[in-house]
């Protein structure tokens, strides 16, 4: 029963990096009130590019570097339009997802199906990754799971809710107007949020094809980018809550490839779905079972609304 416990739990950490790193991304856009649909995209091009940098040099930090400089391009070119251009975010987010769908199909065609030459692999900390259960799961992963589920939670946390410019980030989202008058430099905040926040989503596309999956395949990220963004609601635009939410949905991905191994009464596409069924689940139940949960969930009040200056 332990092993069983032990082998869940480190599927639903391996599998839930992928969704926490995205939808720690998304948290910051959000909050400084951008509403960025381009994850998705940018996941897959950040795997693309992750696969292709390291055939060239193999070294997985290379990869991942290359991943965070491509999405943050990506991110900025959506920036430019959204924030910069005030165009509308919903359909500027859906071109970044194409243009990114198809940019990573053309840069991987060439690698397709060939595994990794280097890739994350697991490293087992002193001490911690002999605990029971949680020591394999946490502590004798890859490199990138600490960092994803502890120190880059606790550093956005610390930036949003315990420091100055952290509060006028959330002023930004929640009435730019109002911060603009304080001296806040809104434009500038919302492009360098949006940038960041695709940077991640696209390191987000180098650990699915580095330490998830060790090759690159067209249609590999499958959907995760928009799980990614339904979570941050679900997260109630928290950074840890966002970390939890993409454990849990490993979880439910692990659950799904266990009835698999073990032969279970459900047809596998059944199993598969488990995820995006979750999805659904955890955002509509919370709201209606609970009323408390609309004001923990509510998104910033300018949320996805381009801001002019003469208007206030």
């Amino acid at each position: 029963m332990i092993a069983l416990l032990t082998g869940l739990l480190s599927t639903a950490v391996l599998a839930g990096g992928v969704l926490s790193l995205a939808a720690i991304g998304e948290v910051l856009a959000e909050r400084v009130g951008v509403t960025d649909l381009g994850v998705e995209g940018l996941m897959s091009l950040g795997a693309a590019t992750a696969i292709v940098t390291v055939m060239a040099v193999p070294d997985p930090w290379a990869g991942l570097l290359a991943a965070l400089a491509v999405g943050a391009l990506g991110g900025a070119v959506f920036a430019f339009a959204a924030v910069v251009m005030r165009a509308n975010q919903v359909l500027c987010g859906l071109a970044i997802t194409f243009l990114g769908l198809g940019l990573s199909a053309t840069i991987g065609h060439s690698v397709a199906g060939m595994p990794a030459p280097v890739t994350f692999a697991p490293v087992r900390i002193p001490v911690l990754g002999s605990l029971p259960v949680i020591g394999p799961a946490f502590f004798a992963q890859n490199l990138l799971v600490v960092p994803v589920y502890l120190l880059l939670p606790a550093f956005f946390h610390w930036l949003l809710f315990h420091t100055r410019h952290g509060l006028n980030m959330r002023a930004v989202g929640e009435n730019p107007a109002a911060a603009d008058a304080a001296g806040i430099p809104v434009v500038a905040m919302r492009f360098c949020y949006v940038v960041v926040g695709a940077a991640l989503a696209g390191a987000a596309g180098a650990y699915l094809s580095l330490a998830v999956i060790p090759s690159w395949s067209e249609g590999m990220v499958s959907g995760r980018g928009w799980i990614a963004v339904a979570l941050v609601i679900f997260a109630g635009y928290r950074p840890f809550n966002a970390a939890a939410a993409g454990l849990l949905f490993g979880l439910i991905t692990a659950i799904g490839f266990l009835g698999q191994a073990r032969g279970w009464p459900i047809a596998a596409p059944v199993l598969n779905m488990l995820p995006y069924l979750g999805t659904l689940a955890f955002i509509i139940l919370p709201v209606v079972l609970w009323k408390r949960m609309r004001r923990v969930m509510a998104a910033p009040a300018a949320l996805g609304v381009p801001y002019y200056r003469s208007v206030r």
